[in-house]
């Protein structure tokens, strides 16, 4: 019996789907930010005029989900889990609040120094190797955004005047088994950042016919010959009202 890594299996009905157990919520926003930083989601959640509208229930606890408004517009946004079958579940679970587009960030690794440092980064592509992205979409060694949302967020920096770089993206399952070898294959193909969940993410939206976009931040370095923890415990906290405020461009811009 083949895997779904040679053999797809995205026509057959799924045995169970989000809508059996989460029910949509009236009046739910359209337009979703997560990321991955629970002190980011805290740190926003703590804001005034912030309120709690949802929650997700895992057997790891309560997941809370927030709405904000901005510039006229609410916005759910919630913590997204770590790894790609846990974040993709928790997307599924938003689709089926409601939500129907979306804006993630968070930190990668960085394959490149010379093109990442003192920049955001804009997924062009992302290599699949992970497992959950090939439940969605048939094998293939990549998957690419739609070239309008790739448009959409250089549009977004531009205009916020945040400095970019635009390059493929490796998503892994097993961050402790990054070889010397991998990093250097992946650095050749175009990579710039390392990854957990944007393959597989990308691919679940794509499946599901909701908007999706993702921009990333270098948090520690494998450009070099040993690895460079720099600011990955600060969970992005040092830069989160620059990270969401573009998240909410992003947002208003979809």
């Amino acid at each position: 019996m083949k895997t779904v890594f040679y053999e797809s299996r995205t026509s057959s009905p799924a045995y169970i789907n989000p809508t059996d157990s989460v029910s949509p919520v009236e009046g739910f926003p359209e337009i979703c930010i997560s990321t991955f930083s629970r002190q980011i989601i805290e740190r926003i959640a703590a804001l005034d005029h912030v309120e709690k509208i949802a929650d997700m229930y895992t057997a790891n606890g309560t997941n809370p989900i927030y709405k904000i408004m901005y510039r006229g517009r609410e916005f759910a946004f919630f913590l997204s889990l770590v790894g790609a079958p846990a974040a993709v579940c928790c997307l599924e679970e938003m689709i089926a609040l409601g939500a129907r587009k979306f804006v993630y960030f968070g930190c990668c690794g960085v394959l490149d120094d010379d093109k990442a440092e003192g920049r955001l980064i804009i997924p062009t592509a992302a290599i699949r190797e992970e497992g959950t992205s090939y439940h969605y979409l048939p094998p293939d060694m990549e998957i690419t955004p739609d070239s309008c949302d790739t448009e959409l967020l250089k549009s977004c920096m531009e205009t916020c005047g945040y400095p970019y770089v635009c390059g493929k993206i490796w998503t892994t399952d097993a961050i402790y088994r990054e070889t010397k070898d991998a990093i250097r294959s992946y650095r050749e193909l175009g990579c710039v950042g390392t990854d957990m969940e944007y393959s597989a993410l990308l691919a679940a939206a794509r499946y599901r016919g909701v908007r999706f976009v993702q921009f990333l931040y270098g948090a520690d370095s494998l450009s070099g010959e040993e690895w460079q923890q720099r600011d990955l415990t600060d969970y992005g906290l040092g830069s989160c009202d620059r990270y969401m405020a573009l998240a909410l461009e992003c947002g208003l811009a979809m």
